[in-house]
């Protein structure tokens, strides 16, 4: 009986696949510790005042003068709106965080951001795949002969892997640039709430404005009513004359007008709210109440601390590190790129044999590329590139300038609107001494209805002043946090490595 011969082995390719391996392991190496070209980004370095110009000296209420701030003594962090003791703001704060929908919208902008970050990640590694195929031919009859088999099958299952090592930290400059852009956006996220908040609060205190405001003219037009039928009265008696009683009318007329208006500008201040919370209109509303809330004093710091306090100058701080990385990119651009890549599966043309030893292959090899002339297409990346972080630079500059101007803008308003209310009570007092007088004249017969009428339109303009005061005072105290990052900083903003986490 014959013995079967088995297939001896050829042991040659083994060895050249080894060789090969060997070769990966080294461009591995020289890969991870390749370097990075391009400039090394410096954080900007900016001059800030040694102080804000517009602080007055600031007292509590129990007469003591404040102490110069430090970041922890400004508005608790977080929740900063707590400082105005006002509930009913603290609910409305809470829905808008968890409700506002372009709070939401720069959530899932960060979500993205740190999306981009991974898949600039996976450039480090290889990457594999397969193909598997099956192929059924018939050739012609004429070529295989009356007694070859015109048939064929070809069953294929290849696996290749691709990897480009490296070497002069493209890879890592992308991963830094899609990062320090995911960190952009984790300080607009945090810029836009803190917007939104403010939004809500201004919105609030003037929604109460308006109902003290809406009370104001509320008690004018009963006082106008009752000028309007004791000037009848008289004219009966033929004491006033028709020309009074159609002033007193005039004045009740234009009085709940106005009265009418100040609701209109209640409810679309309503309605504003309600959108800021993620709310339909026409089923939110809030009770009438006026605006009794005292405009607590707001320590300011130093001008330096905004630059670690507001999440626009850290989010334009990060955009112009993206901005240094994309120029790192563009950089390795200019040397020579180097790539390995792999095929290796099993090939047969019987099903039978398609898994087994002798029907595998593979190849495996490294390769080179480098540009040798494009027209200066590479130098005007580059130029672009190197432009464009210019004008982050810019922009970050000007963002500074921005922040120092809406913080001296905010401490001026407070201090000199608490100066004008002082001044402004004594004139109401004033007008009101004045309209007593104008009173006692007319009811004794001594003057006609124009000067009541004259007294009490200034002191009706001198109340209304005083509200719109007291409105200014609390939207510029909420400015003012805003303005010094309602208790965020820097810190907040998540490490390269924490966008990069799942």
């Amino acid at each position: 009986m014959q013995q079967r011969k088995e297939p001896s082995m050829n042991c040659a390719p083994l060895f050249s696949l080894r060789r090969s391996l060997r070769f990966v392991m080294v461009c591995g190496t020289l890969a991870l510790a390749g370097c990075t070209v391009g400039p090394k980004y410096k954080p900007p370095v900016t001059s800030a005042p040694a102080s804000f110009k517009e602080v007055a000296p600031q007292q509590s209420p129990d007469g003591t003068l404040w102490k110069a701030a430090t970041p922890q003594d400004a508005a608790s962090r977080g929740n900063w709106w707590e400082i105005y003791n006002e509930p009913e703001l603290n609910e409305l704060e809470n829905k808008l965080n968890s409700s506002n929908q372009t709070i939401a919208q720069s959530y899932q902008n960060f979500m993205a951001a740190r999306a981009l970050v991974r898949q600039a990640r996976s450039n480090y590694y290889p990457t594999i795949g397969t193909n598997p195929s099956y192929t059924r031919s018939r050739n012609s009859v004429s070529l295989v002969g009356d007694h070859g088999n015109p048939n064929s099958n070809n069953f294929d299952l290849p696996f290749s892997v691709s990897w480009e090592p490296d070497v002069w930290g493209k890879v890592r400059s992308t991963v830094r640039q899609y990062a320090n852009q995911a960190q952009a956006s984790a300080a607009d996220l945090a810029n836009v709430r803190l917007s939104q908040q403010a939004n809500l609060a201004v919105f609030y205190f003037e929604l109460r404005g308006q109902d003290s405001l809406i009370a104001l003219y509320q008690q004018t037009v009963d006082a106008y009513s009752k000028s309007l039928n004791l000037t009848k009265t008289r004219n009966a008696t033929g004491i006033d004359s028709a020309q009074d009683v159609a002033q007193a009318n005039l004045n009740l007329q234009t009085a709940q007008s106005t009265l009418i208006n100040l609701r209109i500008a209640r409810a679309q201040f309503e309605h504003a709210i309600a959108v800021l919370i993620g709310e339909p209109a026409p089923s939110f509303s809030l009770p009438v109440r006026e605006l009794t809330t005292s405009a607590p004093v707001v320590p300011a710091g130093v001008p330096s601390e905004l630059l670690e306090r507001r999440p626009d100058i850290a989010a334009a701080e990060r955009t112009m590190s993206a901005a240094n990385a994309l120029i790192d990119v563009q950089t390795a651009a200019f040397y020579p790129s180097f790539s390995i890549s792999a095929t290796a599966g099993f090939q047969s043309n019987k099903i039978g044999d398609w898994l087994t030893w002798p029907s595998r292959f593979f190849s495996i090899g490294p390769s080179a590329s480098y540009t040798i002339f494009d027209a200066g297409a590479r130098r005007a990346v580059l130029a672009n590139y190197k432009a464009q972080y210019e004008a982050d630079a810019a922009g970050y500059r000007q963002t500074v300038l921005t922040a120092f101007q809406q913080t001296e803008d905010s401490l001026a308003a407070q201090h000199y609107l608490a100066d004008q209310l002082k001044q402004q009570q004594a004139a109401i007092d004033a007008a009101q001494k004045y309209l007593d007088l104008a009173n006692v004249r007319f009811r004794s017969g001594i003057d006609s209805y124009l000067n009541v009428y004259t007294a009490q339109t200034s002191l009706l303009t001198q109340q209304q002043t005083f509200i719109d005061l007291r409105v200014s005072q609390m939207t510029s105290n909420v400015q003012l946090i805003e303005a010094l990052g309602g208790g965020w900083n820097v810190d907040q903003i998540p490490s390269e490595k924490q966008v990069a986490a799942k």
